[in-house]
């Protein structure tokens, strides 16, 4: 503590530990992607649950400094609280266990509304003793008791304790249940000890170390190398007091402490030294918290991160194989379809003749297809598309549809297990990532898978219609020559047998006059000849390219799906971890401020290493 007062210091320090609550808080209650141990969590509700009472409790002209009482069944903690009160203020009894309320004893001067919640609803015993006007002294339920009721009541009403004493006596100073609680609250509270029945531990024919001997060991092991001790006989000072007595019981037994422990609670804790117990109460709270906080700070994921990208890559590579290879066998029945459709649209730019050939010629070569009855003769030699184009989506919904039912539904699954076996056997824990891809596998994937099959077509269609390097330049000469030479040709046979018919003289026969259909028809085959040989749409030669298209754009939507969920959670548990490591700096500034401002008192025998 420094030499400023102690009281504006301890009301500096609770808005502090009000603005840590409110952080510690919101650290709770934020949705978090990696997974806090249950353990841990509960810590952390019990940090934050004292800081608000140890804020509160500060947050005072003068903080009341409160002293528990905690031990077993029949160690005589009743019988100690009525000789520490000189009256009967709590229930005693020989029989065991006792079933009684809380007493909380505290000066006449202290409103109780300055009483916590908890405290309120106990039995309120007030005093006049102006050695004890600054402190509530509360009798519990006995830690070991049979009745749940009893030790809730005792763990609820704990953490508002400064000061426990722990009683024992020759029988009871080291129970489990007690022991372990007090190694549980040992980093949170102010610890002083209290053997009771001290008449009974000094029996001259008893051999070995005796329970006060025992106990110091015992708190020097947990690091208490000086604990405050008191040796008591309490039911004697409680005989002597019903007889209205104000001296010493004649009859105490050498080493009996009872006086020592009365004056050490009116005079040994002064102003000063409750103003130390409340700072090294919170130093203690602060340290608990960090602590608390390295339980719950995520790893540094990065590299196993890494390792599963490379994984999930190698598996959404293999299923996007997978699921080309089904697709494509899908379309297999409507390979008709296709070429019909390419076909037509890779015919599109001839005109005149050469035009009407191809329509022809490409409805009697499907006339078997699936759109033979849409793809009218009409619409053919109008050029009309709309429909066919429509058809052919149509068939692809089908065949996807078809796949999907057969095969795609069970592959999503099987693929949703691999990305979650991947990421656990390469060291990231699966419940990071398991809702998200079971998110993500709950997308529309027939309706995705689907548009990437008709966009793969719809480029396969563009290299037709409009095809780039050495195939643009073949489409252009073909398209020139089919354009320009079957009208040329029709035109030249009928100018030379007009000539040949008018000029040289030449007998017209019926084979003259379908000359000119013979030689435009055997143009025309040339030419649809070289078209299919130089443009190509049959599905054999489709069908590597549209696969390997197809293969390319489902492997990138499967990245784009899947990806995203390595790098948020990437980016989710680094700010996770950036948000603790804010707060521990937080929690050090204030525990920092706190111990430049204490001062050395008579408390440290209260806490030990």
């Amino acid at each position: 503590m420094s030499a400023e007062p102690s009281v504006p210091f301890l009301r500096t320090l609770a808005p502090m530990l009000r603005g840590l609550e409110r952080r510690y808080q919101e650290c709770l209650d934020a949705r978090r992607r990696y997974p806090w141990p249950l353990i841990a969590r509960a810590e952390l509700e019990g940090v934050v649950t004292d800081l608000k009472r140890k804020s509160e409790s500060l947050d005072a002209e003068r903080p009341l400094l409160v002293v528990m009482l905690m031990g077993g069944t029949g160690v005589g903690k009743s019988t100690l609280m009525n000789a520490l009160a000189g009256a009967a203020v709590a229930q005693a009894s020989f029989t065991r266990p006792t079933t009684r309320d809380p007493v909380v004893y505290f000066h006449q001067s202290i409103h109780p509304d300055k009483l916590d919640p908890v405290m309120r609803l106990c039995k309120l015993v007030r005093h006049d003793r102006d050695g004890l006007r600054d402190k509530v002294i509360v009798d519990t339920p006995d830690v070991d008791s049979n009745d749940l009721a009893n030790r809730d009541k005792l763990i609820e009403l704990l953490p508002n304790a400064d000061v426990v004493l722990y009683v024992g006596s020759q029988e009871k100073y080291h129970d489990q249940i007690g022991w372990e609680l007090f190694k549980e609250q040992r980093r949170r509270r102010a610890f002083a000890f209290v053997l009771n029945k001290w008449d009974r531990c000094r029996d001259p024919g008893a051999t070995g170390l005796r329970p006060d001997e025992d106990l110091l060991r015992d708190l020097k092991s947990e690091g208490f190398d000086q604990p405050k001790l008191f040796r008591t006989t309490a039911q004697l000072w409680v005989d002597q007091a019903e007889t209205g007595g104000t001296e010493s019981p004649a009859d105490l037994p050498p080493g009996e402490q009872f006086r020592e422990l009365s004056e050490w609670l009116e005079q040994g804790l002064t102003r000063m030294e409750i103003d130390a117990v409340k700072a090294r109460g919170v130093d203690q709270l602060l340290a608990q918290s960090k602590q608390a906080l390295q339980h719950v700070v995520p790893p540094d994921f990065t590299p196993a991160i890494r390792k599963v990208e490379a994984a999930w890559d190698r598996v959404l590579n293999e299923e996007a194989e997978a699921q080309t290879e089904v697709l494509v066998g899908a379309l297999e029945p409507f390979q008709h379809d296709v070429e019909q459709h390419f076909s037509t649209k890779g015919h599109q730019r001839f005109r005149g003749l050469m035009a009407g050939w191809l329509r022809i010629t490409t409805k009697l070569r499907y006339v078997g297809s699936a759109l033979r009855d849409r793809f009218s003769l009409g619409s053919s030699l109008r050029g009309d598309s709309k429909s066919d184009s429509w058809d052919l989506q149509a068939a692809v919904h089908t065949a996807a549809r078809a796949a999907g039912e057969r095969v795609l539904a069970q592959r999503m699954t099987a693929l949703t297990n691999r990305l979650l076996v991947e990421t656990e056997q390469n060291g990231l824990p699966m419940l990071l990532v398991n809702d998200p891809v079971l998110q993500t596998a709950k997308l529309d994937w027939d309706d995705r898978i689907t548009r990437k099959v008709i966009d793969s077509l719809t480029q396969m269609e563009a290299e037709v219609t409009k095809p780039t390097g050495r195939r643009k330049v073949i489409r252009e000469s073909v398209g020139f020559v089919g354009n320009f030479l079957p009208e040329a040709v029709l035109i030249g046979s009928i100018a030379l047998l007009l000539y040949r018919f008018f000029v040289q003289g030449l007998t017209p026969e019926f084979f003259h006059v379908l000359l000119p259909v013979y030689v435009t028809v055997g143009v025309l085959i040339v030419l649809h000849v070289l078209i299919l040989t130089a443009l190509p749409v049959r599905w054999s030669a489709i069908r590597g390219e549209f696969g390997k298209r197809l293969d390319g754009a489902l492997n990138e939507d499967f990245r784009a799906a899947y990806r995203p969920i390595l790098s948020d959670t990437a980016a989710a548990t680094t700010q996770e971890r950036r948000d603790i490591e804010q707060l521990v700096e937080e929690t050090l500034t204030v525990t920092t401020w706190l111990n430049e401002r204490e001062q050395a008192s008579q408390v440290n025998e209260l806490y030990g290493r």
